[in-house]
């Protein structure tokens, strides 16, 4: 197949507007959820540390999780915190009634082992879906709560195509917060998945084999134009901040946009792509979360 480029650039996918009629559908929802008698659903949000582009982040959260009419709370701790530490305010955390949702972070400093923090959040507060509970669960097609960014790929996906059946999608990358639970949720919607990653042989030709095409590796610029089946649909997960030649910086993802999208069908820019998914499939976690929450309180009232 020819990879020159094409009189037609790809159509944007755009993540800011799909976000946005989330987290307004998401805002009615907790409004007819309170109506119905149940509390405001509440997230927790924990910041170890003082990375600039992670307090940004968790702000950014906050402001939305209170757009979507829900409680915040913020704990933002030293980096100096000991894992000990940030274990107890999780055991408060999973205590507290008024907390329906528990975020930690990530990275985490280097005192602090991740995995060991993740799993310490009660299963039904995990609205990273990053613990063994909820992952156990993606992986057997079970229900529970799916990790965010892949959740928000997915309805990007979704918003191009409809029905995702028999499509052949590929996944560049194999971490376990995109790209193990992204192949997941495209085995539940009968796609052939592929996953390419590190120690992959010829992983440009595996990459030219998608119909569907989601990156999340961390490398900014790896996919390359002709690594793009033409017509294919590019996710871009990744976001790297690159100096420019004026000496200011810009945000790029890992994919080569300017040549992808001579190429795609349809490509997620990169900002005002997955990013915005990612913090409105969080809101949607939390008031799933709050409604599991409460359905468990009424079946023990009944028992």
């Amino acid at each position: 197949m020819s990879t020159h480029p094409s009189a037609q650039a790809g159509q944007l996918i755009d993540g800011k507007a799909i976000a946005r009629a989330l987290t307004e559908q998401i805002g009615h929802d907790v409004a007819s959820f309170i109506e119905q008698g149940n509390p405001l659903p509440g997230l927790a949000v924990v910041l170890v540390g003082n990375d600039p582009a992670s307090e940004v982040y968790v702000k950014n959260k906050a402001i939305q999780t209170h757009r979507a009419g829900m409680r915040s709370f913020m704990h933002m701790l030293p980096e100096s915190t000991s894992q000990d530490e940030l274990l107890d305010l999780i055991d408060q955390l999973n205590a507290n009634p008024r907390i329906h949702g528990i975020l930690v972070q990530l990275p985490l400093p280097q005192q602090i082992d991740p995995v060991v923090v993740t799993n310490a959040i009660a299963p039904h507060k995990d609205v990273d879906g990053l613990g063994e509970v909820n992952a156990g669960r993606l992986a057997l097609g079970m229900e529970g709560i799916v990790p965010c960014t892949p959740l928000g790929c997915l309805m990007l996906l979704k918003s191009v195509h409809k029905d995702l059946t028999g499509k052949h999608a590929v996944v560049i990358g194999a971490s376990n917060l995109v790209g193990k639970p992204m192949a997941q949720l495209l085995l539940r919607e009968n796609c052939t998945v592929s996953v390419g990653h590190i120690h992959t042989q010829d992983v440009r030709s595996l990459a030219r084999e998608g119909d569907l095409l989601v990156v999340a590796t961390g490398k900014h610029g790896l996919v390359r134009g002709d690594w793009i089946k033409p017509g294919a649909t590019v996710i871009d997960v990744g976001i790297t901040r690159v100096p420019t030649d004026e000496g200011r910086t810009r945000l790029v993802g890992d994919v080569a946009f300017d040549e992808a999208r001579h190429i795609a069908g349809h490509i997620t820019p990169v900002p005002g792509g997955v990013g915005p998914m990612t913090i409105a499939c969080l809101l949607h976690n939390t008031l799933q979360a709050a409604r599991a929450t409460q359905a468990l309180s009424r079946a023990g009232e009944a028992s």
